[in-house]
């Protein structure tokens, strides 16, 4: 089920990331979607959304990270 747009995202993105971050996620989510849809190209024995939502996050992780008071913010 590849996201259309941001505003399609969980509630648990769309909350806690800013607008580029989302993007982030959104492409890698629906790219990982396409990439994964084989069982046999899975590791593990996760199924294909779960592994479209740890690639997205691992994505968004390259560009953003955690501050200390828990908000999402860019890598400089």
């Amino acid at each position: 089920m590849p996201y259309q747009s941001t505003n399609q995202l969980p509630d648990s993105v769309k909350n806690v990331l800013p607008k580029h971050g989302q993007e982030i996620y959104q492409e890698a989510f629906n790219s990982a979607w396409d990439t994964y849809k084989n069982p046999e190209d899975r590791i593990g024995d996760d199924d294909r959304e779960s592994v479209a939502h740890k690639v997205a996050w691992s994505a968004v992780k390259s560009s953003y990270t955690k501050s200390d008071q828990g908000n999402w913010v860019k890598r400089h």
